[in-house]
C-alpha cells in the first residue's frame, strides 16, 4: 500500500487531470499548468470548545462540542451558517459541478410510477413526470392509463418541502387518509381526501409517526398511531414515547379520537394497525424500537367494546401479517426459520402454529396472498427471486425476472389473480410490472422513458472473504470493457444494520458517476438482512465490528484486483451507513481518498438520548450498560478520532430538520474531525435547510445534493 504522502501526490495528479478535462497535452509539448484544487482553499471555521467530561463506568470521556446538540440554539445556527458558507465556497468553485448538475437534471427527468392499488372500481397510484418535487396521487379505470390527479403535494408549498409521507385508501375507494410531513420531519398529520369531489375535508389528526393508517371496512374512520404533543421548542428533539393506537371517525375532532390500545406500563412499545380484507379483524403489530421481534394482538371489530386479545404474546420472533381466511391468519415469520417461512395461526387456538410455506435456502423478503395462493419474494445472494405457491404451500415454481435486481412493493388483492410490483436494477429505473400469477409471468406495465444508455454498462456480482473467512458478495457497476489497471475512480457504498437488505437499486447519481468513468460498488455487509436473521445478528450489538471488517475486505478486494487503488477509492453511507463510514474512516483512514458520511449516527455514547434514538438500543446497545459501553467505545466514530492523524477529504452531510438522527451527530463529528486533522485534506460540513433524514426531500434538493456529492468526488478521486 502506498504511503500517505505518495497517495496524496497521486490523488493530486488525478485531480489535476480531472480539472484539465482529462485531455492531456500534445505529445512532446510541455504540460499545461493546472489550476489548484478549489478544495485546497478550504479553511475550517473556528469552533469553540467547552469543558464537559462524562464518567462512563469509571472512564472519563470529554465531550467538548456538547453545545452543538442544541438543534434550535442561536449559536448552533451561527455554526451551521459558517460551515455552510465555507463549504459552498469550495463546492461551487469546482468546475465540473455545473455540468454535473445539468446532467443529473436531464437524466432525472423521466416518468415513474408506483404499483397501482385497486379499491372498489378505481385504481390508485402515485406518479412523477420527472422533475416534480413530490409525487402526485392519481386514479383511473385502467392502471395503464394516464388517470386523473387527485392530490398534488407540489401545490402545498412553494419549495416542495411539504410531502405526503403515507397513504391509506378506504376499502371502497371513496376516501383517502393521507399524512403530511414538513421539511423532512418524521412527524405526520393525517388528513382525509374525498375522492368523488377531490376535496380535503376538515379532519386533522396530528402528532403521528412511524406507522400507517388502516380504515374500517365501512369507511367511517381509520386507525392510526399518535404520540403526546411535544413541549414548545422540542418538536424536533423530543423522545418519542408512550404512543396510543387511536380510531378517528371522519368529520369529528381528533381530540375526541377513541384510544383503542395503549401500554402505559411499556412506554417504548409502538403499534402498527392492519384491517383484514374481509373487514372483520384489526391486526395490531406491537414492537419495541427497531427490534425485529414483535407481538401480535387482535380486535374483533364486530364485537362490542373492541376488546384487545393477544395472538402472539411473546416477542421472540418477527411476525408480519400476510392475510387471512376467516379465523385463520397467515404470517411471514422467522420463528425457528432464520431465512423466513409462512405459517398459519387459528385465532381461536393461537398456541398452535401450522407451517404453510417451509423455509427455503434463500431469505424470504415478502409474501402476498392472491386468489390462487401465495407469491413470495426471496433474496438469493442479495438479488430478488419470485416463487409462486398454492394455498396449501405447494411450490408452483419460479417466475422469471429480467436480470439481477430488486422486486419491491408487492401489491394485490386476495381475490385477484394479478399482483403488481416494481422491478429495478443498477442500470434500470424502477418499473411497474404486472405479475400474472396463473401464468407465472412478469411483464412491464409501461415503457420506460429514461434517457440514459444502459447498454454501455455492466452490472455484476463478485464474491470474496471477510477478515474471519465469512463469504461476502458485492455488486459492481461500470462501463463495458473497463481496464483493470487500478486507475479507475470507485465509490464504495455500504449500510450493514437493522436487518435491512441492501439490494440492486437504481440511482441517477450513481448512473452519472459511471457515465463519468467511475465504478459504483455496493457491499453486502453483516448486520443487514440479505442472508437472514443470523446474518443480521452477526453484525449487531457486540458483533458490530464485523460490519466494518466486511467493508474493509471489500475495499481491499477492489484494490487487490485492480478495479481501483487507494488514491481513487471513496466510501459513502447514510444513517447507520453514516456510522459505517465514520467508523471505517476513524479506523483505517489510509484506505480511502474520500469519505461521505450522511445523516450518520456518529456519537454512539449519547445517540439514545435524542428523538427516537432509544429505539436503536436492540441493535447497538447503550452506554448505560458497562458491557455495551465497552463495545460502543471501541468504534464510536466521534470518540476514535486521533489528533494529528491524517484523514482523507471528508464531506459530512445532514439536514437541519432531521428528527430521527439528531443533526448534532454530524455537527460534533465534523467539528472534531476538523480539529483532529493532521493532514492537508479538507473536512467539509454540508447542512441542508428545511430537510430531514431524507424522506420527502424535494427532487430539486435531491439533485443539488447529488451535484455537490459528485463534484466532491470529482475533486478528490478524479471521477
Amino acid at each position: 500500500m502506498p504511503t500517505l504522502s505518495l497517495r496524496r501526490s497521486f490523488a493530486t495528479a488525478a485531480l489535476a487531470a480531472a480539472f484539465a478535462g482529462c485531455s492531456g497535452s500534445p505529445r512532446g509539448a510541455d504540460p499545461e499548468p493546472t489550476p489548484p484544487s478549489p478544495l485546497a482553499s478550504f479553511r475550517a471555521p473556528t469552533v469553540r470548545t467547552e469543558q464537559v467530561v462524562d464518567d462512563y463506568h469509571g472512564e472519563p470521556i470529554p465531550d467538548p462540542y456538547r453545545w452543538l446538540e442544541d438543534q434550535d440554539g442561536d449559536e448552533v445556527a451561527e455554526f451551521v451558517a459558517a460551515q455552510n458558507t465555507a463549504t459552498r465556497a469550495v463546492l461551487d468553485a469546482i468546475p465540473q459541478r455545473g455540468p454535473i448538475e445539468e446532467r443529473l437534471r436531464e437524466l432525472w427527468n423521466y416518468a415513474r410510477r408506483e404499483p397501482p392499488v385497486r379499491r372498489g372500481e378505481r385504481w390508485f397510484w402515485r406518479q412523477n413526470d420527472g422533475l416534480q418535487n413530490q409525487d402526485v396521487l392519481c386514479c383511473g379505470d385502467d392502471p395503464r392509463g394516464d388517470g386523473e390527479v387527485l392530490l398534488d403535494p407540489n401545490a402545498m408549498s412553494q419549495d416542495g418541502t411539504l410531502a405526503v409521507s403515507a397513504l391509506s385508501i378506504s376499502h371502497d375507494g371513496a376516501r383517502i387518509a393521507y399524512a403530511v410531513s414538513k421539511s423532512g420531519s418524521d412527524w405526520r398529520t393525517w388528513r382525509v381526501l374525498d375522492v368523488a369531489t377531490k376535496t380535503t375535508l376538515a379532519d386533522e389528526a396530528p402528532w403521528s409517526k412511524f406507522a400507517q393508517a388502516a380504515w374500517t371496512k365501512d369507511g367511517r374512520g381509520f386507525f392510526y398511531q399518535r404520540y403526546p404533543q411535544p413541549k414548545d421548542g422540542e418538536t424536533f428533539q423530543a423522545q418519542n414515547l408512550q404512543p396510543q393506537l387511536c380510531y378517528h371517525v371522519v368529520g369529528t375532532d381528533a381530540a375526541q379520537d377513541r384510544v383503542v390500545y395503549e401500554r402505559p406500563d411499556e412506554p417504548k412499545l409502538g403499534f402498527g394497525p392492519r384491517v383484514t380484507h374481509d373487514g372483520r379483524l384489526l391486526v395490531i403489530g406491537i414492537s419495541q424500537g427497531t427490534d425485529r421481534r414483535n407481538r401480535i394482538a387482535l380486535v374483533d371489530l364486530q364485537e362490542d367494546g373492541w376488546p384487545v386479545r393477544m395472538l402472539v404474546a411473546e416477542a421472540n420472533a418477527r411476525f408480519q401479517f400476510v392475510g387471512n381466511d376467516g379465523d385463520t391468519l397467515w404470517f411471514h415469520t422467522d420463528l425457528d426459520a432464520p431465512f423466513g417461512r409462512v405459517v398459519a395461526i387459528d385465532r381461536k387456538d393461537p398456541a398452535q402454529l401450522r407451517e404453510v410455506i417451509k423455509e427455503q435456502p434463500a431469505t424470504l423478503q415478502d409474501a402476498i396472498k392472491h386468489s390462487g395462493g401465495f407469491l413470495c419474494s426471496y433474496l438469493e445472494d442479495a438479488s430478488s427471486a419470485l416463487r409462486a405457491f398454492s394455498t396449501d404451500g405447494a411450490d408452483l415454481g419460479a417466475i422469471a425476472l429480467p436480470s439481477i435486481g430488486t422486486i419491491a412493493q408487492l401489491e394485490g388483492e386476495p381475490d385477484a389473480a394479478d399482483v403488481y410490483c416494481t422491478f429495478s436494477s443498477f442500470l434500470t429505473p424502477p418499473a411497474v410490472h404486472r405479475i400474472a400469477t396463473d401464468a407465472r409471468t412478469a411483464e412491464p406495465l409501461l415503457a420506460s422513458s429514461f434517457r440514459g444508455d444502459a447498454n454501455r454498462y455492466v452490472q455484476k456480482r463478485v464474491f470474496l472473504q471477510s477478515k474471519d473467512g465469512t463469504r461476502l458478495c458485492m455488486f459492481l457497476t461500470h462501463r463495458r470493457g473497463i481496464r483493470l489497471d487500478g486507475k479507475t475512480p470507485c465509490l464504495l457504498y455500504g449500510y450493514g444494520g437493522f436487518g435491512i437488505s441492501v439490494t440492486p437499486s437504481f440511482r441517477v447519481p450513481n448512473f452519472v458517476f459511471c457515465e463519468r468513468g467511475g465504478i459504483y460498488a455496493q457491499a453486502v455487509l453483516r448486520g443487514g438482512g440479505e442472508y437472514g436473521e443470523t446474518w443480521h445478528k452477526d453484525g449487531m450489538l457486540g458483533n458490530k465490528q464485523n460490519c466494518f471488517d466486511d467493508l474493509f475486505a471489500c475495499a481491499d478486494f477492489l484494490v487487490r484486483n485492480r478495479y481501483t487503488d487507494n488514491s481513487r477509492l471513496a466510501i459513502q453511507g447514510g444513517s447507520n451507513g453514516g456510522l459505517l463510514v465514520g467508523a471505517c474512516l476513524a479506523q483505517r483512514p489510509e484506505l480511502f481518498s474520500a469519505a461521505i458520511p450522511e445523516v450518520g449516527v456518529l456519537d454512539m455514547l449519547r445517540y439514545h438520548r435524542f428523538t427516537i434514538g432509544w429505539a436503536w438500543a436492540p441493535e447497538y446497545g447503550t452506554s448505560d450498560d458497562a458491557e455495551q459501553f465497552a463495545w460502543l467505545r471501541r468504534y464510536s466514530p466521534l470518540h476514535n478520532l486521533e489528533r494529528g492523524r491524517a484523514y482523507p477529504p471528508t464531506l459530512v452531510m445532514t439536514g437541519d430538520h432531521d428528527d430521527r438522527v439528531l443533526p448534532g451527530h454530524s455537527y460534533k463529528f465534523a467539528a472534531a474531525l476538523q480539529a483532529a486533522q493532521g493532514g492537508e485534506s479538507p473536512i467539509l460540513l454540508r447542512v441542508d435547510t428545511s430537510t430531514g433524514h431524507g424522506a420527502g426531500k424535494p427532487v430539486k434538493k435531491r439533485i443539488e445534493e447529488a451535484a455537490d456529492r459528485l463534484a466532491f468526488l470529482c475533486a478528490t478521486i478524479g471521477s
